[in-house]
């Protein structure tokens, strides 16, 4: 019988060593695992490579981490969202490295990654930084950048229900990125806000199919849990 449900997310990140590529839903505040991040900070994995939209906000989540001097690089889109003093200051001192993807480069990485497909060939960033070290070529007068698939050893997102299958459905806006974080990842870990029976969730509303998720936890959301004002 197949159930990944997990009894604590203690033992859904046991598994997760240090040195791991961990990608990260969630765009800006909505649709972040936080609870699984402050747990993982709290088993002290180390030299992280932190794959997201951001850098984190405050000193929660991918911040959290941060403070605790477990994140050796963070790729994203936007490391400067608004209160990202954290990321900021810890980039400065040297202590975590950067690499930037441009957002919708960043969305097709990791989509090629879960299709299996291999690298392609973006006009966004052509002519740019983003471009140096990488094939350039330039077809009917347009210019276009090789980028390549971005796989993760793990993935952890927020679902609103799940069940022992894995099957997933997102809220919302929280929806963003998860879905195709848990395509790329060779290992996601899902916490949910209910777990349901098998046949609760409607096939068209499938939005996760269980086959990429490897263990779904439940977990009680709390505003004091996340420190973090407004998370959806």
């Amino acid at each position: 019988m197949i159930d990944k449900i997990q009894p604590s997310i203690v033992e859904a990140l046991r598994i997760i060593p240090d040195g791991a590529s961990i990608l990260v839903g969630g765009f800006g505040e909505s649709g972040v695992p936080f609870e699984l991040l402050h747990a993982l900070r709290d088993l002290g994995r180390r030299d992280l490579t932190i794959i997201s939209n951001n850098a984190g906000t405050h000193e929660a989540g991918i911040a959290a981490l941060i403070v605790a001097n477990l994140v050796r690089k963070v790729i994203c889109s936007h490391p400067r969202p608004p209160n990202s003093d954290t990321f900021a200051a810890a980039y400065r001192a040297g202590r975590v490295e950067l690499e930037v993807v441009p957002q919708g480069t960043l969305a097709e990485r990791l989509r090629a990654a879960g299709a299996g497909l291999g690298a392609f060939f973006t006009p966004t960033g052509y002519g740019t930084r983003i471009a140096e070290g990488k094939e350039t070529r330039v077809v009917d007068g347009v210019g276009y950048v090789l980028e390549q698939p971005l796989f993760g050893d793990f993935a952890l997102v927020k679902a609103d229900r799940g069940d022992r299958w894995g099957n997933l459905t997102y809220r919302w806006s929280a929806r963003n990125f998860n879905p195709v974080m848990c395509m790329a990842a060779r290992h996601a870990i899902a916490q949910v806000n209910e777990v349901v029976g098998l046949g609760t969730l409607a096939p068209e509303h499938v939005m996760t199919p269980g086959v990429f998720v490897k263990a779904v936890v439940p977990v009680e959301t709390t505003r004091a849990a996340t420190n973090v004002r407004g998370q959806a």
